[in-house]
């Protein structure tokens, strides 16, 4: 006797499907074409990005540098039970060879790359291995007068060396600002010149410092030994600068470093001594304009700098040795990684990136596996 066929309600179907990670989606796509197509719904992409938002699936890369090639590639960490914060794949990004690009912000699964020296910029999505070329500037930029070359340099000579990466819910557009005053829009796949603020970022912008719609940036102003510290922010919705102080308890600006990071969901500034031997961090977090502080570490000996933070609020460092610490800010406990960066060419440019997976589709092209994984020997 044949058993009678049961069949879940697709509802119930596409919500199981929505708790999975990408790569099962991805194999998913050859099922049938009714799953291929819902795959694509923004209904589904949003079901499942905010899945992995609500349980905190967060994946970690860290940006690196070949020390025998020079090209830049991205240590993914691991997230599973037993391997945890272990190097689980290197990834090399076949569309900029050569050169080193830098990591202008991660929103809704996406990262925005950038190459300063080439102005060549994209929209990569690392989950679905799916990347986009942005087209070149539409700013012609008044020459450049060089001091070192003692003379004037056209658009091709100057590099751009901040950016940032966010999403407008208004339009429901991913959007790219950079500091030649120029904002690009991926739903119209082009750029528009804007107004430019008072201040502009002292330093590059490598990082994830992008919170509900809004990126900042850390700005000074002042004289030389008595300038103080700012930070400068755009809204992707209204396409409009402002300015927040960075406060006044964090010490004298000059004998602090002051970083901008995010901080489960909201705007936060790690401060440590410019002159150490131990070194200690205090962080506030920012919400609605009142600055709160969150913890202190006190006297980690050799390290450098910190690099950002993991899931759960676990903070990644580097040490003297080259190599990456986590600490754990609720235990308090110090745990050294089995990542040791010694060997890699521009270490002291390392950083830490953020990420939850993401189906978005970005109308651009997919990488070849072969070309862009090179498993961990």
């Amino acid at each position: 006797m044949q058993m009678p066929r049961f069949e879940l309600p697709e509802a119930l179907v596409m919500e199981i499907l929505s708790k999975l990670p990408v790569k099962s989606l991805t194999r998913f796509n050859c099922v049938c074409k009714y799953w291929c197509s819902s795959f694509q719904t923004p209904h589904f992409i949003s079901k499942h990005h905010h899945y992995n938002l609500k349980h905190n699936n967060l994946n970690l890369l860290l940006r690196r540098y070949d020390g025998n090639t020079f090209q830049p590639y991205f240590s993914q960490l691991s997230n599973k039970k037993g391997k945890k914060n272990e190097v689980k794949q290197n990834i090399h990004l076949p569309f900029f060879k050569n050169t080193t690009p830098s990591v202008y912000g991660a929103c809704h699964g996406l990262l925005c790359l950038h190459d300063p020296s080439t102005d060549k910029a994209a929209i990569w999505n690392p989950s679905t291995r799916e990347f986009k070329i942005l087209p070149p500037s539409s700013i012609q930029c008044p020459p450049y007068f060089s001091p070192f070359e003692e003379t004037y340099l056209s658009l091709d000579d100057v590099s751009f060396s901040n950016a940032a990466f966010g999403f407008d819910s208004k339009t429901d557009d991913y959007k790219v600002i950079r500091f030649v005053f120029e904002l690009y829009s991926l739903r119209s796949d082009s750029w528009k010149e804007i107004p430019s603020p008072d201040y502009t970022p002292t330093e590059p912008n490598n990082g994830n410092n992008y919170v509900d719609g809004i990126c900042y940036w850390k700005t000074v102003y002042g004289g030389y030994l008595d300038f103080r510290g700012l930070i400068l922010s755009f809204d992707m919705g209204n396409e409009e600068f402002s300015i927040l102080p960075i406060p006044e308890f964090v010490g004298s600006f000059p004998e602090y470093y002051v970083d901008l990071l995010v901080f489960n969901g909201s705007l936060g500034v790690i401060v440590y001594p410019l002159e150490r031997i131990d070194t200690s961090f205090d962080l506030w977090v920012t919400s609605k304009g009142v600055w709160t502080k969150q913890f202190n570490i006190k006297s980690i000996s050799g390290v450098v700098r910190p690099l950002g933070f993991g899931k759960n609020g676990d903070l990644f460092l580097r040490d003297t040795n080259d190599e990456v610490l986590l600490f754990n800010t609720s235990t308090q406990e110090l745990k050294r990684l089995e990542i040791n960066t010694y060997l890699d060419h521009f270490r002291f440019n390392i950083s830490l990136h953020a990420y939850f997976e993401s189906l978005v589709r970005i109308n651009g092209i997919q990488e070849v596996e072969k070309y862009v994984v090179r498993q961990q020997k």
